[in-house]
């Protein structure tokens, strides 16, 4: 009957769908790695926190929301220019969080300076 059993739950987990988690990864390297352009983030939730820290919600909702779209016009120009391992890289840890524009071109600017240095510097 054990064996039975056992042969059983060996069957089901060779059925089984791998771990949704690493859909993730794969899919943002996809994104990144494709030449369809900046992926679309929702910054609101990101600009509304920043907004509650402010005296005034409405002037700091504003301001967020026009730098984020700032920053995104930048990356629609400059997207292809990227590596695309640093693009991947750079999706990567934004996406768990609140993603913004301006995290995802800071990462970009910052992956694409440490290429121009010497390698005998890091």
């Amino acid at each position: 009957m054990i064996g039975l059993f056992a042969d059983r739950r060996r069957t089901i987990g060779a059925k089984r769908m791998a771990s949704p988690f690493l859909a993730v990864p794969l899919a943002l390297h996809l994104i990144a790695s494709s030449n369809g352009g900046v992926p679309t983030l929702d910054v609101r939730p990101s600009c509304r926190a920043a907004a509650i820290a402010e005296v005034t919600i409405k002037d700091a909702m504003q301001s967020c929301m026009a730098d984020e779209q700032n920053a995104h016009d930048q990356l629609v120009h400059q997207w292809t220019k990227f590596n695309t391992a640093d693009r991947a890289a750079c999706l990567g840890p934004i996406v768990e969080l609140e993603p913004t524009y301006t995290e995802l071109l800071t990462c970009l600017e910052m992956a694409t300076d440490t290429r121009k240095m010497p390698e005998e510097l890091y």
